[in-house]
């Protein structure tokens, strides 16, 4: 069980264990990195930054981690304060005998999903829903993390910012409401890349110009290192 979440800040001494995402190691011991609110799960160390954190709201899609499975239904974790809760009757359409059936068949440990927050209590109970077209699971691909507030920026007015990182780097791009982007396909660098920009400049006007040009720059010299 994780012990109840406490505000730390930089180099505050977590405890003995291994660190984990917002904290380092020295000696053994583990020091948070961030201002924010740390856990301890199984004898590892978390700190979940306050700045820029994602405050989960309904109808947003966001992209998820299955963290465990229970009974009829999967906990994930959701780059968030508040870990979520995909109910079984949420997750799928089918009948599922529950005494014969592995709900791991579906959703398994560390899967990757994209899903609809679909409430969120005033005690933030975060539940999801798979039920929209455009959820699914994220099958390869990989990670990267921004901040939840440029993510408007990020995928442009009408999604066309996104969608033209997509059609220059011939890559598959999901990007969550919650700060999490997931990025498949040979040109997976130069994508990533083009996304961490916007994010850093997401304040400068003519930005998607700077974009463009710089991903056809990097993808030319690509072409030629690679004798294309």
């Amino acid at each position: 069980m994780s012990e109840e979440r406490k505000l730390v800040i930089p180099g505050d001494l977590l405890g003995k264990g291994r660190a984990g995402h917002g904290t380092y190691e020295e000696d053994d011991n583990v020091f948070s990195r961030f201002v924010g609110l740390a856990e301890e799960k199984n004898g590892m160390y978390f700190v979940i930054p306050l700045s820029g954190i994602y405050d989960p709201k309904r109808g947003d899609g966001i992209i998820g981690k299955i963290q465990d499975v229970i009974f009829s239904k999967w906990i994930v974790e959701i780059n968030s304060p508040y870990d979520a809760v995909l109910p079984l009757s949420e997750a799928t359409e089918e009948f599922i005998d529950l005494t014969k059936t592995d709900l791991t068949k579906y959703f398994s440990y560390e899967d990757l999903i994209f899903a609809e927050v679909s409430s969120v209590t005033s005690n933030k109970n975060v539940q999801l829903s798979m039920k929209s077209r455009r959820c699914r699971k994220l099958k390869g691909g990989r990670l990267i993390s921004v901040t939840p507030a440029k993510v408007p920026r990020i995928i442009g007015k009408g999604g066309s910012m996104v969608e033209m990182i997509k059609d220059l780097t011939g890559t598959q791009i999901v990007v969550g409401q919650n700060g999490l982007v997931w990025i498949r396909g040979d040109n997976y660098s130069i994508a990533a890349e083009a996304v961490t920009e916007i994010e850093k400049k997401s304040h400068l006007s003519g930005l998607t110009d700077q974009i463009r040009a710089m991903i056809e720059e990097k993808i030319s010299k690509k072409g030629e290192h690679s004798g294309v």
